[in-house]
């Protein structure tokens, strides 16, 4: 999640500005993006539901595994959903800002021509 979060840094810093009319394509799309992960992490639970394999312990164990997968911590998909989901909104919110920043940056850079 690091280069989603620095791209965020730079633009809240000044650092990044992106014009706001090329931009309305990409941050479209990142909407777009993280509306189809919030939608499956609102889903995700049915997937968490232990699998009817049969009351014997290879059976038992094997459910209690793939509901530890789907929904547990650390590298279930109910993880990545919400690490890749914090991507989408880093990515959002660091766009929207460079988009904010781009006519400042576009003035000061512009600055230096106007008083020579």
């Amino acid at each position: 999640m690091g280069d989603a979060n620095a791209f965020r840094s730079a633009a809240a810093n000044g650092q990044v500005g992106i014009d706001p009319d090329a931009a309305h394509t990409v941050l479209n799309k990142i909407r777009t993006g993280k509306d189809a992960v919030e939608a499956l992490l609102n889903s995700s639970g049915v997937l968490a539901q232990p699998p009817k394999l049969g009351n014997n312990p290879v059976g038992n164990a094997m459910a209690a595994k793939f509901v530890q997968r789907a929904d547990g911590g650390g590298d279930s998909y109910s993880s990545a959903l919400q690490n890749l989901l914090g991507q989408y909104q880093a990515a959002e919110e660091g766009i929207v800002q460079a988009m904010a920043r781009y006519h400042e940056i576009d003035q000061s850079s512009a600055d230096p021509f106007r008083n020579a």
